[in-house]
């Protein structure tokens, strides 16, 4: 898989320079390179108790994102999924530690535990007051008896940070961090494993599953369960986290593992709320990517029950920019409408054989929406078929309060319809066309309002035949249409393939798209109008 990086030896250290330049100047490293990777604040004075994380690269924005006023003091940066060494770590310690001490905050891996280990004994022994704790909130294997340290670390890093930052000594800080520690809980959850750098990508995962409980590095998980979408993936955490939870209210993080969008990542809070658990979840951190997993296409969730002065550290202010914040969890807001915007009412009426026509058309275009998508897919975004879809579904479920009978009231309703619940250009477009044909079936016939109906929007939309567009097939449609729907619908169909020898589109989309991507596949929108007609033709 190619990625943006130069030297597979040189990612880490790279990524720490291109993270300082965009620091503002508040974070500053260790002159260590390339075996030493050390990043500290550039403002730190030593006065404070001092805190140290870190671990293997590639769970940006941690640690390196973390280390600023109000969290951590230091981050110490290993090799991609890799263990910083001991004199690493030490390096750490001594550039930030002062007579106040330092807390080392340490996932439970082997080689962190060792490495921070070793360097904290080497600091005690020049005389430095070094505390250590290990996070192991994973609850993915509950029999295991060396958790690991997840995401969870980060309420850690947060509280912890916050004590210190307000002058409270190495005892009341360790403390506060083991309490988190006590009591946090967190499991993962991904469609697919990530990619190391320079290595082949472990294809471990089936289609149609999702691996529960896997960990940061991408280490298999506990199960592989059935994938059918996000209201059960996060049923399925929750599940697993339930039986742990404290009492009272909970602070959720939600953490995306690298390669989620920002639209799933809301859809799995909006799910984390409305679950079992959601009453519980006063306050949430995220969704965001906190403690990532390279790419890796999923999600982890950490939950801690918190009392006031937890949440009042959690809520302080950071300098970070990683950190999302803490915010209370809110019901969701409804305002009215604006006056000016609500639908024309009309006198629905009757007429079978209409009824039967909007009917098919609709059935046709919601029978084709994967087939359309695909096309799509060629020369846009892949949704044409599930925009038109959505239309013919609405129009389906409105047939029942359409003026059948009126077939300038019904042109004027299916335009209002359609532009309210049909998105991009082509719902607009159908909107305008179905709107002046309404007008223009004032006292006159049908298939001449149509054709007033496409001259309107070859005006407004400035497509016209031959600029590989839905007019591509709805022109030659219309004017066919006075010989029959069967005409028509050959009319639409030469007009519809005819686009796929037109490499050059001149209007909508596909005009952004090569030639090479465009030749032997037929503009979607045309192809929508082909297959409209031709449903109409055989019913």
């Amino acid at each position: 898989m190619a990625q943006f990086i130069n030297a597979r030896d040189a990612l880490v250290t790279e990524s720490i320079d291109g993270t300082l330049r965009a620091s503002n100047g508040k974070l500053a490293r260790l002159d260590g390179y390339p075996h030493i990777k050390v990043v500290v604040r550039a403002d730190w004075d030593k006065s404070k108790v001092a805190l140290v994380s870190g671990g293997g690269s590639g769970h940006e924005p941690s640690h390196a994102g973390f280390v600023g006023q109000g969290m951590l003091t230091a981050a110490v940066c290993g090799d991609v999924f890799a263990s910083p060494p001991a004199d690493a770590v030490l390096a750490g310690i001594l550039a930030v530690t002062g007579d106040a001490g330092c807390l080392l905050i340490v996932k439970n891996y082997t080689g962190d535990r060792l490495n921070f280990g070793l360097a904290a004994e080497r600091a005690r022994e020049m005389g430095h007051k070094v505390s250590m704790v290990v996070v192991d909130d994973d609850v993915s294997l509950p029999e295991n008896p060396q958790a690991r340290g997840v995401a969870g670390t980060l309420f850690v890093h947060k509280i912890a940070g916050a004590l210190a930052e307000a002058g409270e000594d190495l005892e009341t800080v360790t403390a506060a961090a083991k309490r988190v520690i006590g009591d946090v809980v967190s499991i993962g959850m991904s469609l697919d494993t990530c990619t190391v750098p320079g290595a082949e990508k472990e294809d471990r995962i089936t289609r149609g599953m999702a691996e529960l409980g896997l960990g940061i590095h991408g280490e298999p998980g506990v199960e592989q369960v059935e994938f059918e979408g996000a209201r059960e993936a996060m049923a399925i955490v929750v599940d697993k986290l339930a039986a742990g939870l404290g009492q009272g209210n909970h602070v959720a993080l939600l953490n995306n593992l690298g390669s989620a969008t920002p639209l799933e990542m809301a859809v799995l809070a909006e799910e984390l709320c409305r679950s079992r658990i959601g009453e519980r979840i006063a306050h949430l951190i995220g969704p965001a990517p906190l403690m990532t997993s390279l790419d890796m296409h999923g999600f982890s969730l950490s939950l801690l029950p918190t009392d006031a002065a937890q949440i009042k550290a959690l809520q302080s202010v950071v300098a970070p920019v990683a950190w999302p914040g803490c915010l209370d969890v809110a019901e969701v807001v409804v305002h009215p409408m604006p006056s000016g915007l609500e639908p024309p009412k009309y006198t629905a009426s009757e007429d079978r054989e209409i009824r039967a026509l909007v009917d098919a058309g609709c059935q046709a275009l919601v029978g084709s929406e994967a087939e359309l998508n695909a096309l799509d897919a060629k020369s846009g975004d892949g949704d044409t078929g599930s925009t038109v879809a959505t239309a013919a579904r609405a129009l389906i479920a409105a047939l029942d309060r359409l003026p059948l009978s009126d077939p300038a009231l019904l042109c004027r309703a299916i335009g209002t319809e359609i532009g309210q619940t049909m998105g991009g250009s082509s719902g607009v477009l159908l909107a305008i066309f179905f709107a002046a044909a309404g007008d223009a079936a004032e006292g006159g016939d049908l298939v001449s309002a149509l054709k007033a109906g496409l001259d309107r929007i070859r005006e407004v939309g400035g497509a016209n035949p031959g600029d590989r567009t839905m007019i591509d097939a709805l022109a030659p449609a219309l004017a066919a249409l006075p010989d029959g729907l069967d005409a028509s619908a050959v009319a639409a169909r030469g007009g519809a393939d005819a686009t796929a020898k037109i490499t050059r589109a001149k209007a909508g989309r596909a005009s952004y798209v090569s030639a090479e991507n465009l030749a032997g596949h037929n503009d979607p929108g045309a192809e929508a109008v082909a297959l409209l007609f031709e449903s109409l033709a055989v019913r």
